[in-house]
């Protein structure tokens, strides 16, 4: 488990700290994190935009994938990633959570939920992430 400071660090000089995502929880087995709906993340008629949502999805599942691998010697990237949005939103947060599905010697998957403050689903995602030689 990261400790608070590691969190908040991980996130800062990136897309995740352009698009407002806070990490709350990082383990091996289990990511979560938040992302407001606002100006930065909405599409032109005032919704949550897919790509954001699909960029918060990647965010935890590339942050599970790289907590199970010997971060000395390997990487975990992004191979693939597919999303459903099932529902739209205006504005609030959204919170994701990454479960691993597979964790293999060189492939990750990783499946994401995202949901809304009352817990209603608004996207479902599954993330397949190569896991790589650091050279």
């Amino acid at each position: 488990m990261l400790t608070p400071e590691e969190l908040s660090q991980m996130g800062q000089g990136n897309l995740s700290e352009a698009l407002g995502i806070a990490l709350v929880e990082a383990g091996p087995d289990q990511v979560v994190a938040t992302m407001p709906v606002d100006h930065r993340t909405k599409q032109p008629f005032g919704l949550l935009h897919g790509g954001a949502s699909v960029a918060l999805a990647e965010t935890v599942a590339s942050i599970g994938a790289w907590l199970n691998v010997d971060r000395e010697t390997q990487a975990a990237v992004g191979l693939e990633i597919n999303a459903n949005h099932l529902k739209g939103k205006r504005d609030g947060v959204v919170t994701a959570t990454a479960t691993p599905i597979h964790r293999g010697r060189t492939t990750q998957v990783w499946s994401v939920t995202i949901v809304d403050e009352q817990g209603a689903m608004v996207c479902v995602s599954r993330c397949t992430l190569a896991v790589v030689s650091r050279k």
